[in-house]
């Protein structure tokens, strides 16, 4: 299994997250693009690393929404997806040709990402961007949710993506981070809960039914402060 992590976070002189550290537990990479986080100096600088590491890399394109982390919700078109995602990619790709590596895949960020998950024209919006960057460029989505289903209408190659350290709901989309129980803090429970989608196929709802899941890549979240420690434990585990 493909084990993938957000990264490139930080802003001017705020950093956020041990991303160098975390390249060691990782086989992919997913860098902000500078609209929700990140600037050109941390995409260019985690690009030159990953390649250094053979890491995979990705772009991480959020909303327009800096001061929000790119988790406030809005208002937009497939249209509006559509150049959000090709304008950020485009250019963590120029930075991944500079380096004389290449896009591997785009996964979008917070409420870009849980929009499109419910609504097939964001959907298909994301997934028409990432087409048009490259044929041979992945998009990481939700497993079983409308990205997964844009990308395969439009032929674009998809990962489906799993979470380590989230609650599911029991029609299979994250459980949202305002919600009591959303996160897992539980370091345990969280080996246990990727183990089983990696074993079984399947996750346990927060309402304790089986969902049955496609798990290809599994997402590590960059920004929490033990992101590094259960890298490496999620990797052993796996092993």
């Amino acid at each position: 299994m493909d084990i993938n992590s957000d990264m490139g976070e930080g802003f001017g002189v705020w950093e956020m997250g041990n991303d160098v550290a975390l390249l060691d537990f990782i086989s992919s990479t997913n860098i902000a693009c500078g609209w929700h986080a990140g600037d050109p100096a941390r995409m260019k600088q985690l690009v030159e690393l990953a390649v250094e590491k053979g890491v995979l890399i990705g772009a991480h394109p959020g909303l327009p929404d800096l001061v929000g982390f790119g988790r406030r919700e809005m208002a937009i078109t497939e249209e509006d997806a559509y150049n959000y995602v090709l304008y950020q990619a485009s250019a963590l790709q120029g930075f991944a040709r500079a380096a004389g590596a290449t896009l591997h895949h785009v996964k979008p960020h917070g409420a870009l990402y849980n929009q499109a998950v419910k609504d097939i024209k964001l959907a298909r919006g994301i997934a028409r961007a990432v087409k048009d960057l490259d044929g041979e460029v992945v998009l990481y989505g939700l497993a079983g949710s409308c990205l997964i289903e844009a990308a395969k209408a439009l032929k674009v190659p998809v990962w489906q993506e799993v979470f380590a350290d989230r609650r599911y709901t029991k029609e299979g989309f994250l459980v949202p981070r305002t919600q009591a129980g959303a996160m897992i803090e539980d370091e345990s429970i969280a080996l246990a809960q990727v183990l089983q989608m990696a074993q079984k196929g399947e996750v346990t709802a927060i309402d304790g039914s089986i969902i049955k899941i496609q798990a290809d890549t599994l997402c590590i979240h960059g920004d929490n402060p033990h992101a590094v420690t259960f890298a490496k434990k999620i990797q052993e585990a796996l092993a």
